[in-house]
């Protein structure tokens, strides 16, 4: 990937899925097909909650979240006040569990929000958080199912534990065969050049810790383990 690519501010190395609907790197998109067909042989109906996030969209998330336009939490999932928190704070808030622009993963279009839809009730409203993907969760048979499939279709939880900077995020899956050279690739340099031409909000707060960020937030995640790559599949040519 180029740096437009890796900052989210081109999409060349993107496919738009139409079932189910999602937007996934050329690369990664069989893999992940071919792992929902598997999981749908299970009575699991995988889907993407979140793919492909753009520069912009991820920048429109970041400012309504400093704004307090949208919702704030703490590490614990307990929603903040926006005005009590200083504006140092605000930004650890934000990278509890969203990205900044130019360094999310859903950049790369190689990492995805997975649920399972068969297992959502009538009426329920998916929220996204690591209670509905424990043992007893509505989605904890998908979690046990994706321990002990996902690997053999190249993909891992990038934020399985907790290491100090994003909070875990047991549905959040990464495809190794592109999501490790991308972030190989994407240098502090190119994000503090991206970050620096942007409306970002709290810019001089976020540049001032950009290397905190950088290690902190980007570079301290899970280990892939032993991945396979699935080979691509004809459907997709």
């Amino acid at each position: 990937m180029n740096e437009f690519e890796l900052t989210g501010r081109a999409s060349t190395h993107i496919v738009e899925l139409a079932q189910p609907r999602c937007a996934l790197h050329y690369e990664a998109a069989a893999s992940f097909l071919a792992m929902r067909d598997a999981a749908q042989r299970d009575g699991i109906d995988l889907v993407a909650r979140s793919s492909f996030r753009d520069f912009d969209t991820q920048l429109t998330i970041w400012n309504a979240k400093w704004s307090g336009e949208r919702p704030l939490y703490d590490r614990q999932g307990r929603q903040l006040e926006r005005r009590q928190l200083a504006d140092s704070q605000a930004v650890d808030a934000i990278l509890c569990w969203s990205a900044i622009p130019g360094g999310s993963r859903h950049h790369w279009g190689s990492d995805v929000d997975v649920i399972d839809t068969a297992s959502v009730p009538p009426g329920y409203a998916v929220q996204l958080v690591p209670a509905e993907y424990a043992r007893d969760g509505i989605f904890g048979r998908l979690s046990s199912w994706l321990d002990a499939n996902m690997q053999r279709f190249g993909f891992f939880r990038p934020y399985r534990t907790d290491r100090g900077g994003v909070s875990p995020e047991p549905w959040h899956l990464s495809y190794g065969p592109v999501s490790l050279p991308a972030l190989e690739s994407l240098s502090l340099s190119m994000l503090r050049h991206v970050l620096e031409g942007s409306s970002i909000a709290g810019k001089p707060h976020v540049l001032a810790r950009l290397p905190e960020i950088y290690t902190r937030f980007m570079l301290a995640v899970d280990s892939p383990g032993q991945l396979s790559s699935f080979p691509a599949q004809p459907a997709l040519a």
